[in-house]
């Protein structure tokens, strides 16, 4: 069940949050900026990885972490973007239809393997990525609707407010 929501995704209830990025992305913007802002580790255990493995656009890369009020928070990475530029200190590109079919494909398979309950999602690749929700959201609808989940698709960001997530 694909829902569109209203609200701020950092409040989500939802088991898993997945947002889009670039490799070595610095997490300097959008909800990316958001996130390193709440749970900085999530970016220091990025930027650890990568030493030990290339990120390509198309490719997942799953964290946990801890909520505020001690739950368990999960977020998964989806390398929906290329770059401009080499190394660390390339900066995010545009987004691409494929790099995106490729990481919700993924992401569909990781959410049955882990037995994933919830989860929340913004407009993929539409805010630094450059893409057309209308071009997007038909991927989202072919990889993530079988799903026997609830998927919220945060359409419309809304600060500190707690989306109806039913």
């Amino acid at each position: 069940m694909i829902r569109e929501v209203e609200g701020d995704i950092l409040l989500s209830k939802a088991e898993l949050i997945a947002h889009g990025i670039a490799p070595h992305d610095h997490f300097d913007s959008g909800l990316a900026l958001a996130l390193r802002e709440r749970w900085p580790s999530l970016v220091r255990d990025y930027r650890h990885a990568l030493r030990s493995k290339d990120v390509h656009p198309g490719d997942i890369w799953p964290w946990a972490g801890v909520r505020e009020d001690g739950g368990a928070l999960r977020i998964i990475n989806l390398v929906t973007q290329g770059t401009v530029g080499d190394g660390p200190t390339a900066k995010p590109g545009k987004a691409t239809l494929e790099n995106v079919g490729h990481c919700l494909r993924k992401l569909a398979k990781f959410i049955e393997d882990e037995g994933i309950k919830s989860l929340a999602l913004p407009r993929l690749a539409t805010g630094v990525g450059k893409l057309e929700w209308s071009d997007v959201q038909p991927l989202v609808q072919r990889h993530l609707d079988h799903l026997d989940i609830p998927v919220f698709i945060y359409t419309t960001y809304r600060a500190g407010k707690a989306a109806e997530e039913l």
